[in-house]
């Protein structure tokens, strides 16, 4: 096996945002710049079928798919999903849910080939490092998922939103290609019960397996008991952790203690969330701090605490490579500039009961009268939750699906106010909204940090209406030393 070349770890990372917000091409533009680019890996499978029905603009997902080792697998999903010129504006996406505990092989297949996809692309042409970013919550693809990564070479594995305590040892038998498994967080399970997830990469690939690299991996964290725990218990290496703040976007970590809320109905922090950065040092590992640190001052900051150095999202979710649709981009940039972007942080919202961060915009799901118009469906299911039935089999249920279903199968009633369907609104943030009955068009839910308004400092000049993700690089790292050379010869390999 050809060892990776052996380089140090990026000052900034590019955080892993919603549903392709981090899609490849804002990856690989951070890549190049010798930073670290990170692409989402949640409901990827979803997003490689949209981009087919949708004609596979400028070609990109089927050069990927000719890559793949197995051919036969990329051949079926193109002829099952590839629409030449794009599927009629008033039709529905194809169905597409998140796997079960015990998916069929076309599902599995599905999963693998995605990750494959959105890393290939990511990486192609340069020598750049790419990382992918899972939700620990998100179980059921996380096996094929990460196999489908490292089989187009991810550098780097970044998780959060739970206790990813099993992925390092899950990404040792990885690589040698060895068969692996992931208990399931399944509600009112016994002690007898045994709910896994289980991959064999020899039986996926009919006794043929590509030869694979470990990637390095990162736990996103919001205690220094959690890092503390991981570092010493996991069942392989951790290779460094990311400290995420509450004024992070997307999901955070409730306070400790019981949930004190504002005047707004947010959730307080007090001092008992504070991370005892001196402890995390301890632990000798590089750790990156994310949430508001989207200036040259605060990577500064971070730097001077020991850290390695920062992840940013907010900076790059609204970047000319991101995912988001331009109209979406335009108006956030038109609210910033004004002063007046309202970024709510949302205890009930998320089906995973984690706060999440949400951006006030009218006709979109954050607009109450859009939200209580909506017909309540959950068609993707990614943050359904796993319970045990009475007959000791495994069912599904989702706190923002059909309020009568979501009873019927066991759920409290309480669980399901205020809840918004996440993964529909955040294919909707990309352009990729499911049309139902001809008409009725799912609306985005944006999500941000905190921080956003600070994005038009990226803007070149007043007047300009846009900002490239190198813009970002470039003046969060003025003035700091690049830990290694590495950035200036990778645009020599970027293609045209």
């Amino acid at each position: 096996m050809q060892e990776k070349e052996q380089r140090s770890d990026p000052t900034l990372i590019q955080g892993g945002m919603g549903v392709a917000v981090s899609n490849w091409e804002l990856a690989r533009a951070v890549s190049l710049t010798g930073q670290l680019g990170v692409v989402s890996g949640t409901a990827i499978d979803v997003v490689l079928v949209r981009r087919l029905q949708l004609g596979d603009i400028g070609g990109h997902m089927r050069r990927a798919l000719a890559d793949f080792p197995y051919p036969h697998m990329a051949q079926r999903i193109i002829d099952r999903y590839y629409v030449e010129g794009g599927m009629d504006c008033d039709a529905s996406h194809a169905p597409t849910m998140v796997l079960s505990h015990e998916p069929s092989q076309a599902e599995v297949e599905l999963v693998v080939v995605a990750n494959f996809v959105e890393v290939t692309l990511a990486k192609e042409g340069h020598t750049g490092r790419i990382g992918i970013n899972y939700l620990e919550k998100i179980q059921t693809p996380t096996l094929p998922s990460l196999y489908g990564a490292m089989l187009a070479g991810v550098d780097y594995v970044l998780m959060g939103a739970g206790i990813p305590r099993a992925i390092p040892g899950i990404l040792d038998r990885l690589q040698e290609g060895l068969p692996v498994e992931l208990p399931l967080h399944i509600v009112g399970a016994q002690r007898d019960d045994e709910f896994v997830s289980r991959f064999d990469p020899l039986s996926f690939g009919g006794g043929d397996i590509p030869w694979l690299n470990r990637p390095k991996f990162l736990a996103i964290v919001a205690s220094t008991t959690l890092a503390t725990m991981l570092a010493r218990k996991s069942n392989g290496h951790v290779d460094g952790f990311i400290i995420e703040g509450p004024t992070a976007g997307g999901h955070n970590a409730p306070p400790r203690g019981k949930l004190p809320l504002n005047e707004r109905g947010e959730p307080v922090y007090g001092p008992r969330d504070a991370v005892d950065l001196a402890a995390i040092a301890e632990l000798g590992l590089p750790f990156w701090l994310a949430g508001s640190y989207g200036s040259p001052e605060k990577v500064r900051d971070a730097i001077e605490l020991g850290a390695t150095g920062v992840q940013v999202g907010t900076a790059f979710a609204f970047c000319e490579e991101s995912g988001f649709r331009g109209d979406i981009k335009q108006l956030v940039l038109k609210q910033c500039r004004q002063g007046q972007p309202d970024v709510l942080t949302d205890p009930l919202a998320s089906p995973t009961g984690f706060p999440f961060k949400v951006l006030q915009i009218d006709g979109s799901m954050s607009d109450a009268t859009v939200f209580e118009q909506r017909t309540r469906v959950c068609d993707l299911g990614f943050l359904r939750q796993g319970y045990r039935k009475e007959d000791g089999t495994v069912g599904w249920r989702c706190p923002g699906e059909p309020v009568k279903a979501y009873v019927h199968k066991g759920g409290a009633l309480d669980d399901t106010v205020g809840r918004k369907c996440v993964c529909n609104g955040l294919l909707a943030n990309i352009g990729m909204g499911q049309r139902r009955h001809g008409s009725e068009l799912e609306q985005p839910l944006v999500t941000c940090g905190n921080d956003v308004a600070s994005i038009v400092q990226f803007l070149k000049s007043p007047e300009a209406t846009s900002y490239a993700a190198a813009d970002v690089v470039e003046r969060l790292l003025n003035g700091i030393a690049p830990p290694n050379a590495i950035g200036s010869s990778l645009l020599s390999t970027s293609m045209e």
